[in-house]
């Protein structure tokens, strides 16, 4: 349990912890593993009266999903932990308004979806990601692999993946959440990962693109391509329509009306701009990377830093 928490025991706490969130202007709250059920119906109400948003994490907790679905939270942060889902689930969260958003690169109650494309590609081995991460964060994670038999899969987030298909037939809204495990790709590996389950290609792009905006509330701003909106889009070399793994094929990235090449994010179009180097990048930056972490061990050195 961290310190960076509100503790909510009670309405005017919750009502306490928004407002000092609005402030900055936040439009949305993260109500994150309360573990009572009343917390988390006072942050629901605290954020009706200041017209905020609230997105639960799911916490791989199936009756806290049903409940918070029931009481009304935006969205279901990560998948619900039980697969296939029946006709029960089905009917109730068709009834409400509440989107999921099911990571399934984390994918609750089975294998991470990300373990399949570490498996099934050699990521290491893509220049374009590599011009935006560190090596060592790739390698460590791409080269040294889990190796696990194809049914592993098809028993985690592909049958995740199908229970999402179901619910966005029924009419419930699936957002793309990529859950920051590897920058930039893991987005394209959710989209892909929608239609292991049984989604067009369609269906995919919408949970990667509108979908997103309607939960954030932003749809009139962003999501899609429509006269009025922000100048936010990709520009593909290939149709993902054909072939869902065209999504990586980017050739452009126009950013609110500022066009970028998708290889080195230098400004191009109406201005000729060099982006500045990643700290990684500047010489002698070899000991800026910790070489302690999570991603990829513990490494010797000298107190020095050498």
């Amino acid at each position: 349990e961290g310190d960076f928490k509100a503790v909510i025991n009670n309405l005017d706490d919750a009502r306490s912890a928004l407002r000092r969130t609005q402030a900055f202007e936040a439009f949305s709250v993260k109500s994150y593993n309360q573990p009572r059920r009343e917390q988390r119906q006072q942050v629901i109400q605290a954020a009706r009266e200041l017209g905020i948003l609230v997105v639960p994490e799911g916490g791989s907790f199936f009756y806290h999903n049903m409940s918070m679905v029931a009481d009304g939270h935006t969205g279901i942060e990560h998948n619900i932990p039980v697969a296939p889902l029946h006709s029960d689930v089905l009917q109730f969260w068709k009834a409400t308004k509440t989107h999921n958003t099911p990571t399934l690169i984390v994918n609750y109650g089975g294998v991470n979806g990300e373990f399949y494309w570490y498996q099934k590609t050699n990521v290491w081995e893509k220049k374009r990601l590599l011009n935006f991460t560190p090596r060592p964060v790739i390698d460590s994670r791409a080269r040294h692999r889990t190796m696990i038999p194809d049914e592993e899969y098809e028993n985690g987030h592909i049958l995740t993946a199908k229970s999402c298909k179901k619910l966005q037939d029924a009419g419930v809204n699936i957002n793309l959440g990529s859950h920051g495990q590897i920058q930039g790709i893991g987005a394209h590996w959710e989209t892909w990962m929608f239609t292991q389950g049984g989604m067009s290609s369609l269906q995919a792009l919408k949970a990667s693109t509108i979908n997103g905006a309607v939960y954030l509330g932003m749809d009139k701003e962003i999501g899609s391509i429509k006269a009025g909106k922000l100048a936010d889009l990709v520009v593909l070399d290939k149709n993902p329509l054909s072939n869902i793994q065209h999504t990586e094929s980017i050739r452009y990235v126009m950013l609110n009306g500022r066009l970028y090449d998708a290889d080195t994010l230098n400004e191009i179009g109406n201005y000729n701009r060099k982006r500045s180097k990643f700290y990684f990048e500047i010489e002698g930056s070899a000991n800026a990377w910790p070489t302690t972490g999570t991603s990829f061990g513990h490494q010797p050195t000298c107190l020095c830093g050498k």
